[in-house]
């Protein structure tokens, strides 16, 4: 369970919760790849996050789906 952190009305998503990324961004440093949400999540450019208990979740972007193009 995480300890609320954000003082948002409504509130943004726990640290602990499938929408944590939904959270206001607090800090963001663009040139380090990084992003610090108000639930303390840390958000990386390659879409891995950093949970406040040091839980890592690795990079979820979606598939990349190959388009064939067919000559005629």
């Amino acid at each position: 369970m995480s300890i609320p952190t954000c003082l948002h009305q409504p509130v943004c998503p726990s640290a602990d919760s499938p929408d944590r990324e939904a959270a206001r961004t607090v800090a963001s440093h663009q040139e380090q790849g990084w992003s610090l949400l108000c639930n303390a999540v840390l958000v990386f450019d390659d879409t891995g996050d950093l949970l406040p208990d040091g839980q890592i979740i690795p990079p979820h972007r979606p598939p990349v789906t190959a388009q064939v193009a067919i000559a005629a």
